[in-house]
This record gives C-alpha cells, sequence and structure tokens, in this order.
C-alpha cells in the first residue's frame, strides 16, 4: 500500500544520512543532530528509529528506551517525529499507527512522545499532533514556554527603566561575544560556569545540565549555533548568557549573573540586545519554560522576569501513546 513505513533502529553508520534529514527537515534542528544528541549517549539505551516509505528516508525520530517505555528523548528538550518533508495528515496518522505496531513487536507499551514546539518550525509540521490524537494518546505534560515574537515591540515601563539603567553604566560595564568555544574563549566559559553553578545552587538548589566540559565540546561542534555573551565589570565577568540559535529562534539555554551584575542591571542589557539580535533575524526568543512537578504549576518569580521583557506564552506538549 501507499503508506507502507519501514523502520530500521538506528546505528552509527546512518549518522550522514540522518544529521542530513535533520538540516533540511521543516521541524528539525541541531539539537537532533547526532553530534548534538550522543554527547550523553552513555546515559542511554537509544532507541532512535530511520523511517522509510518507499525506499526513501522520510523521517527519524529520536528515541531512548526505559524497560517497556520509549521515550523521544528525555534527553532533549524536545524530539518526536522529525520529518524530511511534510507527508500530510493521513500519511502521518498511518505513520503513527505503524509505529504503534512496531514497537508493540518489540515489547514496548508506551511512547512518551515530546513535540517540536511550533515556533521551531520551518513550515507548518503539526501532523503528528492530529496523528496523536487519532491514536488515542494522552496529553500527560504542557510546558509554558515564554518567548517574544520576531516582530520588535515596545519594551514594559519596568524594563525600560532597567535597561536605561545599564546603559548609563557602559562605561564601566564591557561586552564580549563568543561564537562556538575557540581556544581564546576557554576561560570565558569557564569563569561564566563558575558563576552560572553558583548562582544556581544559591537561588534554586541546582546544577547546569551540562558540565563545563560538555558544553564546551557541544559549542565546538557547533560553532554557528552555540554562543556566550558575557558583561564585565572591571574585567570580571559580572553576567552572562549562552544561546541556542536555530533558523527561527533564538534560545535562551543559560542565564546568570553575580551581585555586581545585578545591581547595574547587566543582564537586562545582555538580553535586550540578544531580543534585538534575534528580532533582527526575524526569529523568535525562546526564554524557556518555568515550570515545575511537570508543568503543573509555574514558578512565579521566574516566570514574572521573562514577562517583564514582554515575553507571552506557547505551549510545549508531551504526549503517551500506548502501543
Amino acid at each position: 500500500m501507499a503508506d507502507t513505513f519501514h523502520f530500521r533502529a538506528y546505528s552509527t553508520a546512518d549518522e550522514p544520512a540522518w544529521n542530513a534529514l535533520v538540516a533540511s527537515s521543516p521541524n528539525g534542528t541541531f539539537l537532533i543532530d547526532r553530534r548534538f544528541m550522543d554527547y550523553h549517549a552513555d546515559r542511554f539505551e537509544d532507541a532512535s528509529l530511520l523511517i522509510e516509505r518507499r525506499g526513501r528516508l522520510v523521517a527519524v525520530l529520536p528515541a531512548h528506551r526505559q524497560g517497556e517505555m520509549v521515550a523521544s528523548h528525555r534527553g532533549l528538550s524536545y524530539g518526536g517525529l522529525v520529518m524530511a518533508g511534510p507527508l500530510g495528515a493521513q500519511a502521518t496518522c498511518h505513520l503513527m499507527q505503524a509505529l504503534q505496531e512496531h514497537w508493540r513487536g518489540q515489547g514496548v507499551r508506551e511512547l512518551l512522545y515530546k513535540t517540536v514546539p511550533a515556533i521551531y518550525h520551518r513550515l507548518p509540521c503539526e501532523d503528528d499532533r492530529w496523528a496523536l490524537w487519532r491514536c488515542g494518546a494522552q496529553l500527560v505534560r504542557r510546558e509554558a514556554l515564554s518567548v517574544i515574537g520576531p516582530t520588535p515591540a515596545h519594551w514594559p515601563a519596568k524594563r525600560r527603566r532597567a535597561i536605561t539603567q545599564a546603559t548609563r553604566q557602559r562605561r564601566e560595564l564591557s561586552f564580549v561575544e563568543h561564537a562556538g568555544a575557540p581556544a581564546e574563549a576557554a576561560d570565558d566559559w569557564a569563569a561564566f560556569w563558575a558563576l552560572l553553578d553558583q548562582e544556581l545552587q544559591a537561588r534554586h538548589g541546582s546544577r547546569p545540565v551540562h558540565t563545563l566540559a560538555e558544553i564546551r565540546l557541544l559549542a565546538e561542534r557547533f560553532p554557528s549555533q552555540i554562543g556566550l555573551r558575557l558583561a564585565r565589570w572591571e574585567g570580571q565577568v559580572v553576567a552572562g548568557l549562552v544561546l541556542f540559535d536555530t533558523p527561527t529562534v533564538r534560545h535562551l539555554q543559560y542565564m546568570a549573573a553575580g551581585e555586581q551584575g545585578r545591581r547595574c542591571a547587566a543582564l537586562d542589557l545582555l538580553l535586550e540586545q540578544a531580543i534585538a539580535g534575534a528580532q533582527a533575524a526575524s526569529a523568535w526568543f525562546d526564554f524557556g519554560h518555568s515550570n515545575e512537578d511537570e508543568g503543573r504549576s509555574v514558578n512565579g518569580g521566574l516566570a514574572f522576569y521573562k514577562e517583564s521583557f514582554g515575553a507571552s506564552t506557547v505551549v510545549h506538549d508531551h504526549y503517551l501513546l500506548t502501543c
């Protein structure tokens, strides 16, 4: 039949074909590139699939297995089916049904499916969400992403005041931008990571998702997509951002400011510059979510800070599909 799909487990020999599909996909980003995914391959039992139709690779599914569950993919912010091109709603529904049958035959009972948020799509590509609904999937988590659209808008009054304060102190503040992680930036990455780790532990009792060695490795692999922006005061790093750039979105992966950075509103100015840069490229700016308890509640202070820049909400859905 026209919509017969064939599934093949990913192997390292498939890396070139996988990465080529992701690079040209309407809903893929560099996070799905195997050079990014595999930095933490030792933490997961890989269950990724290549999906063929009529002898042609039409999609990939980043995934890992945990007993009788497959997830797509807990080590990534988003996942799900990454398409070579739009298949259409009906064919995608057939694909989802075939996927259920495939996993059932592998002894899998459930698929935890993390969608790619629509703002990351280069073309409308939500056929999978309709197919999930048609196949009886349950919405089990909905994160509220704080985002700013690609069209420049007026800054809220409170944020304008903070930016004005930082701008007045430009003589004391200096700014550095690093694309990727060249050798000369090594000390800056280390200085920022020390600040980030200190602030996350003090304020949230947490640590960065990536180690310093991991973020350096990823920045070296993706110098055009991963960047570091710093503010210095008297030579010392007082605030910084790590940005992940995709074709449609500039994502704020990490931000931190020390006491001096907060006093002179250095983080506000760094964010203003990063948001303006995204809008100049007609891209969204994604602060990420501020959710806790599997998306059921929001860290009010963190959400308010993001919204004070003019951010509003788009959702990121996670589904559970019975196989």
